[in-house]
Parts: structure tokens; sequence; C-alpha cells
């Protein structure tokens, strides 16, 4: 594993070198943003590849163009610098080891040994997607800076607009899965992996084969390589685009690998946020697979559930036990309650009709835009991850530090405790067990609002 070891007179070299392009530019008087975004891109993309301590160069690459070898380090190259202290001190380029002889002698080696290393196979894959264009600086090979804190847009992030265009075309072209995260908890071994498209995709009913096959292609690649369970995040499932994941059962039915949408997780967590002692909730939002059980268990309760759009009454009403139904309520223009559940399509004009101090509470995958300053939006259903999982560096899109979304953690769950079942289509897993799960294994509830 590589380390954070310098000599002090190597942090001043690192300061002088990093430091030439801005003293350049004030001594000169003549700068240029193309070409300082450029070198700063650069300069950090090759640090991270550096550090990230795996190869991911493929000999092919020195293969086609021998001299490369000279002018471009590997993750592998540069590992030997922390490992061995006193070999391999060129920064991107090994050119100079070569002329000064401090080249380590394992060099090589170390290079095809690590190309041959096994594949690491996890047990839990979460399918997640690119939400925004800026959303790649959100993972660790963007800023660090970025990846710690939920996803918002900076005002600089719109200098390295050739960065972010460039970014996309390559994800369109490349048209792969690829891996985002990868991380340890107990017994097992859990990697992300992101479908090179944005939300705006999902939208777009001619994207709709084309992303579903990407979907299925990463399901059957996990299911020929061992993996145990494959959770479907935030626009990778629903009814209308693929029926919750059921349709690749159904094109399937002889997988080994466990298709979990997260549903009853997502479910519990939010019943488990409405605060003590309601009596009363509003409801609006787009009809989902989560809305129904969580209606059905609030009127079973005896909590009334205001909705405001008929049409939605209409449908709600329909998956409530006979005995319930009393507790389903339609109002278009009375809301005296102050806990309102939200999910897609809510408007600013609904929430603006709602009293001060009210708490929204989502139950979509998306987060509603805020429009009311004085009142709270808890964010969408999620839990804390414990300390003791592990390489969780970045921050899952909107939520905070160390918080996951209820789906992804449903796929851990049924990962640790080796339910050997589907949770998708019209599917519902026990909602009970699944949160004394989350809470067994050391999950908390995001407490604080958004």
């Amino acid at each position: 594993m590589t380390a954070v070891i310098h000599p002090f007179a190597e942090h001043i070299a690192y300061y002088i070198l990093f430091g030439i392009p801005a003293l350049t530019i004030i001594l000169t008087g003549v700068s240029s943003i193309g070409a300082l975004t450029l070198y700063i891109t650069y300069i950090d993309l090759m640090n991270n590849m550096g550090h990230c301590n795996f190869e991911v160069i493929p000999k092919w690459t020195f293969t086609l163009f021998p001299p490369l070898k000279y002018l471009m380090y590997t993750p592998s190259y540069h590992s030997l610098h922390h490992t061995q202290f006193r070999t391999n001190y060129s920064l991107f380029m090994p050119f100079y080891d070569y002329i000064y002889g401090t080249m380590d002698k394992s060099t090589d080696t170390l290079y095809e040994t690590s190309l041959k290393k096994p594949q690491d196979v996890p047990q839990v894959v979460h399918l997640t997607h690119l939400t925004t264009p800026q959303s790649i600086y959100q993972i660790r090979l963007g800023f660090a800076s970025l990846a710690s804190e939920p996803l918002t847009s900076k005002w600089y992030l719109w200098i390295m607009w050739p960065v972010t265009l460039w970014s996309m075309v390559t994800t369109w072209i490349y048209g792969r899965t690829f891996i985002v995260e990868r991380n340890t908890f107990g017994k097992i071994k859990a990697q992300s992996w992101a479908i090179p498209r944005y939300n705006v995709h999902y939208l777009l009913k001619w994207q709709r084969e084309t992303i579903n096959k990407l979907i299925e292609e990463a399901i059957v690649d996990a299911n020929f390589k061992g993996i145990k369970v494959v959770s479907l995040g935030l626009l990778n499932q629903g009814e209308h685009f693929n029926r919750n994941g059921q349709v690749y059962l159904d094109k399937h039915p002889k997988l080994q690998v466990k298709v979990v949408d997260g549903s009853s997780l997502a479910v519990a967590v939010v019943l488990n946020s409405i605060p003590k002692g309601t009596s009363h909730v509003v409801f609006r939002g787009r009809i989902c697979k989560v809305a129904y059980p969580i209606v059905s268990s609030l009127c079973h309760k005896g909590i009334k559930v205001t909705v405001i759009r008929k049409d939605e009454y209409d449908t709600l009403k329909k998956s409530i036990p006979t005995e319930d139904r009393d507790n389903l309520l339609l109002s278009t223009n009375s809301y005296n309650h102050k806990v309102w559940l939200v999910g897609e399509n809510l408007t600013g004009f609904e929430q603006s009709m709602a009293l001060k101090g009210s708490l929204f509470i989502p139950f979509s995958k998306l987060p509603p835009k805020k429009t009311r300053k004085d009142c709270s939006y808890l964010n969408t259903p999620a839990m804390v991850a414990p300390k003791s999982f592990g390489n969780l560096h970045a921050c899952e899109n909107w939520l905070p530090r160390r918080a996951m979304s209820a789906w992804r953690v449903a796929g851990i769950l049924h990962g640790l405790e080796g339910w050997n079942v589907n949770e998708c289509g019209d599917m519902l897993f026990d909602i009970d067990k699944v949160w004394e799960a989350s809470l067994h294994h050391g999950f908390r509830p995001v407490s604080a609002p958004a």
C-alpha cells in the first residue's frame, strides 16, 4: 500500500514545481485559462493515478509506443518510491531515474506481477449512474475536497467546462459500466459500479433501451463473476423503466446473482423518520413501489394520510385494505399538518401551501427542489455507515459524509445476512426484518435535516 512519507526537501521541491506555471503568469503578465486548466487536470490525474494502489496501465500501451515507458510512470512504479524510499524519484516521468541510475531494479518485475494479480471479485455490487455532468468531480479520481462534501455546483467548476465536456463525450463513446468505489465491511467486499449515463438520459424514451441493455450487461457480468448480490440504485430501477428490475429476471431466469431494488429498507427508513406522536401527515409525490407500503402502514397504524391530488388518492386507495381506508383522506385546499411525505414532481407551489415549520420527508430517490427556508427537509432515505465500513471516502451524491442511500445499504445487508432472495418487481422484503438487520450491523438513520 502506498504511503505519504516524504522528506521535507521533497515537499519544498513539490511546491516549486507546482508553482512554476503560476509564477510564470505573474512574471510575464500573460495567462491562458485553457492551458492552466489542462495543467492542473494533468497534475491531479497523474498524482491520483500514481497513488491509486493498483495497476491501471495495460501492457499493450507500452507495446504500441515503447518510448512511453520513459515518459509516463505507473502506479506500481511510484509505489516503490514509497516502499524503498531511495529509488524511483521521478515525478510522472521515469526518464530521469533511468539517466541517474535511481530506478529500482524490481520495477519491471513488479509491473508484470501487478498485471497478473487475480481480479478482485466482490460479494455485493451497487449499480448506480452519473447524475449531473459535474458529478464526475465527486468521485475520488476527481477532486478529493469535492468528493468529501455533498454534491453541489461550485463556481470554479464552470472554468473546468472543457474537461467536463470531454468527460461527457468519453463516457458516451466508451459506453461501459465502470467501478467507482471499492469497500470492505465485515466478511464481505463491496463495489459500486456506474452506468455511463446521466439523469437526463433516463428521462428520454429513446435512451431507455440502451440504458436497460447496459444494466442487463452489468447484471449478467456480475453473475458470470460469481457476485452474490446486485442492488439497483437511483434511476436504474422504476415501474415504467424496467418494472423495478423484474425484466432482467424474466429474460434470464437462471441467474444466480440476486437482484435487489432495496425498497423494503427505503420504506423502513421513511417510516422511522416520522416524528413520534404524529397523528396526521400530508402526502404528495409520484406513486412508486415505495409509496404503497408507506401509506398502507401508516393507515394501518391509525395515522391519517391526506393526499392532495385526486389521481394519487384513487391509486393509493386501491392498495389500502378496506378496514384502513377511513384513514386515507383527500383534500385539495386544506393542509393544516406539518409533516409532509414527498416524492418526485413536488412543485414549488405545493410547497408554498405548507405551514411554517413543516417537515418534508422524501421517499423518492432524488431530492426535491427546496423552495421553503422556513421549513425543514430531510435527506432522501439513507443511513450512516458504521466506522468499520472501509474506503468510504467520497460522499454519495447529495448525502452527507459516510451516509449511504437505503437502496445501497439494502444490497449490503442481503450480502451480510445471506438472504438468497430477489427483491425486485412486485416483491418486497420483510420491512421489520431488514430494519432490524441494518441496526444490528451498525447502520444508523441520517437524523439531521439536509
